[in-house]
């Protein structure tokens, strides 16, 4: 993860010559809740994104309590992408959050080697469905709370666990998904709880 060209400015840092293993990689999350940001700042090339501005159209169709200050909205998905080594690189997909794209959610998973699930704690009823989506596809996940400025409430990771009926074995840790730092270390944990389910699965009999 911490190979010397993902450091360089997005957009500047060609494929390698070896990679021969690419890793899909979905971050899912409510309306609002940082997705496009977390891909943007690991991204180690230009993201592609399909944000919009968002218009009168939306209204009463897009929650918008508690995200009052967003002016554009993701209307496909975001695409980036991380060198974990000289060979293995992680392609991000950011969906969308509103309800009206959650159709698009299920091709999205089609492929994917796991999820990151974004929690914004002001709006926690919006992480049900990703949750639900991918127990439902059988997608290894962790989940990601990203602590923004005017988050008030101060849940622990344990509250935030019991609200929302996460089993032990899947990872919850915090994160600013405005840092690169922070945003590589989600997906580590991603990566590392991948590996330990199969090492787990190799040593079933």
């Amino acid at each position: 993860m911490g190979s010397a060209t993902s450091e360089l400015p997005a957009g500047h840092v060609p494929l390698a010559d070896a990679a021969e293993t690419g890793l899909k990689i979905v971050i899912v999350g409510g309306f609002g809740v940082g997705k496009t940001t977390l891909v943007r700042s690991v991204s180690e090339i230009r993201p592609l994104n399909t944000e919009e501005v968002m218009t009168q159209a939306g209204v009463g169709v897009d929650e918008t309590s508690g995200v009052a200050a967003k002016t554009t909205t993701t209307v496909a998905f975001d695409f980036g992408r991380i060198s974990l080594n000289e060979r293995m690189v992680l392609y991000l997909f950011g969906a969308p959050g509103q309800e009206r794209f959650w159709f698009l959610w299920d091709r999205l998973f089609s492929g994917t080697l796991g999820a990151v699930v974004l929690v914004d704690t002001r709006r926690m009823d919006d992480s049900w469905y990703a949750i639900d989506r991918l127990e439902h596809h059988g997608t290894p996940f962790v989940v990601a709370v990203n602590r923004f400025d005017d988050d008030s409430g101060g849940h622990s990771l344990e509250e935030i666990r019991q609200a929302l009926a996460l089993p032990a074995h899947v990872p919850l840790i915090e994160c600013d998904a405005r840092v690169r730092r922070s945003g590589k270390d989600v997906l580590i944990t991603l990566v590392d709880h991948l590996y330990a389910l199969a090492m787990a699965r190799e040593t079933t009999p």
